[in-house]
């Protein structure tokens, strides 16, 4: 097993909150999705490769789970990494942590499917990236 990575950082701007003061739905969509860029490149496997391949990735789902709620000024850090990975699709976790204090605010799942262009269907995953995201599986209960 893996351990759990930084993959992105932020600040809670004043415009990102709500009528109840704290971070809107869509801006920790905003945040999760950026990390889940960036939890490509933990394996060494830049989006510019995986497209080389002739392949690339979409998002089949995007689930967040709300657990404390953030508000403007605090700063944010997410970690995460892979926990699932099958023969088209692999799934990836993250939480959203306080940076200052440790405390949990929210988790992300995504599970991405590999896409062929082309025909605008699921493909099959190249077998050194699967083998890449195998060799990085992260405890889903972590960190």
């Amino acid at each position: 097993m893996s351990d759990w990575v930084e993959t992105c950082r932020g600040v809670v701007l004043p415009q990102y909150c709500d009528h109840f003061g704290h971070m809107n739905v869509r801006f920790y969509g905003h945040a999760f999705d950026d990390a889940g860029f960036h939890v490509w490149t933990l394996i060494g496997m830049g989006l510019k490769d995986i497209e080389a391949r002739g392949v690339h990735t979409v998002v089949a789902s995007f689930h967040i789970d709300f657990v404390r709620e953030i508000t403007a000024g605090e700063l944010w850090v997410t970690r995460g990494g892979f926990v699932r990975v099958g023969t088209k699709s692999c799934t990836h976790r993250q939480k959203m942590f306080n940076a200052d204090t440790g405390v949990l605010h929210a988790v992300n799942e995504v599970v991405e499917v590999f896409f062929d262009p082309k025909t605008r269907k699921a493909a099959p995953m190249p077998d050194d990236i699967r083998a890449r995201i195998e060799a990085n599986l992260i405890d889903p209960e972590g960190p």
